[in-house]
C-alpha cells in the first residue's frame, strides 16, 4: 500500500474523524512530506527512524538537524504508541501525560491524547487530539524527584507557535521558552522540521507545552531528561 493510500485510510477513519471533527484539517499535513528530498548527512543519534524509513533521504534529512541526546538523559519516544488512538493520558518511562485543566469549548468532553506520525521518519508526536481545544495545554509530569534538564524535540504544522514552561513540586514557574514559529520547510517536498527547545531548573516537576490555536497542532516526538537523583535517608532527615 503506498504512503498517499495509508494517508487517506487513516484520515477518513471514524477514529480520527470522531475526535478532530473534519478530516480535512491534517490532509495537507499528513501528504505534504511523502516526496524524497536529496540526501544530506546526518550527523546525530536521535532515535533512528525504524525501517525500511532510515534510509529513505528524507529521514536523514529530518533528523540531521536534531543533536543527539546526552549521555545521562532519558528518551522517551513514544515509538511503541498507536497512531490515532485518542486516550485520556499516556506513561512512557516514569513520565506521565495528559491534558492539563478542563476544556474550554467542550466543557462536557473527556480530555484526550493522541499520537500522530512524522511521515518522513515515521516517528511518533504526543499531542493535543481535542480540535477545537488546542489552547490545553499538554501536561507532563517527571518520575521521582523529578529532572534538572528536559529537552523536548518538537514538531508542528506552518506557523504554529510554541510556549513551553518548567515548574516545580510548588507550583512555582522556573523556566520557560518560547519560540514564534515551529521552523517550516524551504520547499514542498522537504521533511516537516523538528525544534529542540531545553528546560533547566534544580527540580522540574511538570513541564506544559502548549502554543497551537485550533486548526494547528504541536506534537512531541521525544521527551529527554535528566533525573534527579534521590535523596538519601541520611540526607532527607536532616
Amino acid at each position: 500500500m503506498s504512503s498517499q493510500t495509508c494517508a487517506r485510510s487513516f484520515l477518513t477513519s471514524r477514529r480520527f474523524a470522531f475526535i478532530w471533527g473534519s478530516p480535512s484539517v491534517f490532509c495537507g499535513i499528513l501528504l505534504a512530506a511523502l516526496s524524497p528530498v536529496t540526501v544530506r548527512a546526518a550527523a546525530t543519534t536521535f532515535t533512528p527512524a525504524p525501517s525500511p524509513y532510515a534510509s529513505r533521504p528524507a529521514a536523514k534529512v529530518a533528523l540531521a538537524a536534531v543533536p543527539p541526546p546526552a549521555a545521562d538523559e532519558i528518551v522517551v519516544d513514544f515509538e511503541k504508541a498507536e497512531i490515532g488512538q485518542p486516550m485520556p493520558s499516556w506513561e512512557e518511562k516514569g513520565v506521565k501525560f495528559r491534558l492539563y485543566g478542563p476544556l474550554q469549548r467542550t466543557p462536557a468532553a473527556q480530555p484526550r491524547v493522541m499520537f500522530f506520525p512524522h511521515i518522513a521518519t515515521d516517528h511518533k508526536g504526543i499531542l493535543n487530539a481535542m480540535s477545537t481545544d488546542q489552547s490545553v495545554p499538554l501536561e507532563m509530569a517527571m518520575p521521582g524527584a523529578g529532572a534538572s534538564s528536559v529537552t523536548l524535540v518538537l514538531w508542528g504544522s506552518t506557523g504554529c507557535p510554541v510556549l513551553v514552561e518548567a515548574y516545580d513540586k510548588d507550583g512555582k514557574l522556573v523556566d520557560q521558552k518560547s519560540v514564534a514559529s515551529v521552523p517550516g520547510r524551504k520547499a514542498p517536498e522537504d521533511p516537516v522540521p523538528f525544534l529542540t527547545v531545553t528546560l533547566k531548573a534544580p527540580a522540574i516537576a511538570t513541564v506544559y507545552l502548549s502554543g497551537p490555536r485550533n486548526g494547528e497542532f504541536l506534537a512531541a516526538d521525544e521527551v529527554r531528561f535528566v533525573p534527579v537523583p534521590a535523596a538519601t535517608p541520611a540526607a532527607a532527615s536532616k
